[in-house]
């Protein structure tokens, strides 16, 4: 595998090759996943749940992030490491560029922002000035309180044209990638063909341009995962084995199935 960079995923999405992306939080799993072929791998404030092991991802600060993308970036040569901005580390344009920048010391390749509305501006604030982002539409874990809980998004048709309409802003805005959580399939699929960056969903269907889980979702360290994880230690042997059938099972669209997603 060569070095990923925002032009090898541009032209993944072109070509339909599939991008399988992972969350990983320290340097040991972030070497296998890149000897594995995993194409990107995100530091993601889920850490905040299953590191931490809070009932949120709220509480991650910055000082968090910028430890584990260091670690991270640690272990990778190949991947493209991508780093969440955690909450209230992005909510004005000048707060976000500072954070950013922490994240890109660290080793961050790209960001990644939860939402759209008022951080539409804060995208193009970031991009214009040379930091690559990625947004993130749908079930935002960041502000889950608010929606109600951990519920699947944009089921009514108001809603889901609202996030159509999110998404193809966050791509004019300069993102380079775009995260779609717990939304229906069928609008997924819709957006995955609208927009021209690459989609990546988690709960949103096998039509995105590549798919994502939580590490300690797919080796099976939940109690209660989301409908949409499959444990890919069941069938395997070790973890590495585990990742490597990950990458495969998202390549050839057999991961995700029906019954990881929702309608």
């Amino acid at each position: 595998m060569t070095k990923r960079t925002t032009r090898s995923l541009m032209a993944m999405k072109e070509s339909g090759e599939k991008i399988a992306m992972l969350t990983c939080y320290e340097a040991s799993f972030a070497r296998v996943m890149d000897g594995v072929g995993v194409d990107i791998v995100l530091i993601g404030d889920s850490l905040g749940m299953v590191v931490q092991g809070n009932n949120s991802t709220v509480s991650v600060s910055m000082d968090h992030m910028v430890y584990h993308t260091r670690c991270v970036s640690a272990g990778v040569n190949e991947a493209l490491v991508l780093g969440d901005m955690p909450f209230g580390s992005f909510h004005n344009a000048s707060l976000a560029m500072g954070n950013a920048a922490r994240l890109m010391a660290a080793g961050a390749e790209m960001v990644k922002l939860e939402g759209a509305g008022p951080m539409i501006e804060v995208v193009e604030y970031l991009s214009s000035r040379g930091v690559s982002v990625s947004g993130h539409l749908g079930l935002t874990p960041q502000t889950a309180h608010k929606l109600g809980g951990f519920r699947v998004q944009a089921r009514e048709k108001a809603a889901a044209r609202q996030l159509l309409r999110d998404a193809k802003a966050v791509e004019d805005a300069g993102a380079q990638l775009l995260i779609l959580e717990a939304i229906p399939a069928t609008l997924a699929a819709e957006v995955s063909t609208e927009l021209g960056i690459p989609t990546i969903g988690i709960g949103a269907g096998a039509a995105c341009d590549g798919q994502v889980l939580v590490l300690h979702d797919m080796l099976g360290l939940v109690e209660r995962p989301p409908k949409f994880v499959a444990n890919f230690m069941q069938e395997n042997d070790d973890i590495e084995s585990a990742f490597r059938d990950y990458v495969r099972q998202v390549k050839s669209g057999q991961f995700p199935g029906p019954e990881h997603q929702y309608s």
